[in-house]
């Protein structure tokens, strides 16, 4: 164990985030999210939410700030946005972190998951939950 390391983030998912270099990501799958069939790596952090792993994760990992976008949502279709939407914005405004957010449908979503360096599994139960980070530099 070691001082101010959320308990939430496992030893294998602090490694996976050490490990990602600028312009990798990370997909935080919600718990329907086909994890084990897309990854190349996958951690798991089952019985936690999206919002939870999202400010813990926040806490270390800087967003890319060359990129035009840096933060990516599935979408179920242009009218409906989750409600789970609105916490990630504000976790993100928190963070202090510059975000840009693309939204993108179910099988782009799906197809750029593929590239990440890493997918985390959660037990979030929201639809239309997963979020992509891509990481940037420190500074």
């Amino acid at each position: 164990m070691l001082k101010n390391i959320p308990p939430i983030l496992s030893p294998t998912l602090m490694l996976s985030i050490m490990e990602m270099g600028h312009g990798d990501e990370i997909v935080l799958a919600d718990g329907n999210y086909p994890v084990e069939s897309t990854a190349t790596i996958s951690v798991r952090a089952d019985g936690h939410g999206i919002p939870e792993l999202l400010e813990a994760i926040l806490k270390f990992f800087p967003l890319d700030q060359q990129a035009i976008n840096n933060v990516f949502f599935m979408k179920k279709d242009e009218k409906e946005k989750p409600s789970i939407w609105q916490k990630y914005q504000t976790i993100l405004d928190n963070s202090q972190e510059k975000y840009a957010i693309e939204k993108l449908d179910r099988f782009q979503f799906y197809e750029r998951a593929r590239e990440a360096y890493t997918i985390v599994a959660t037990g979030e139960k929201t639809l239309y939950a997963n979020i992509i980070l891509k990481k940037g530099v420190v500074e």
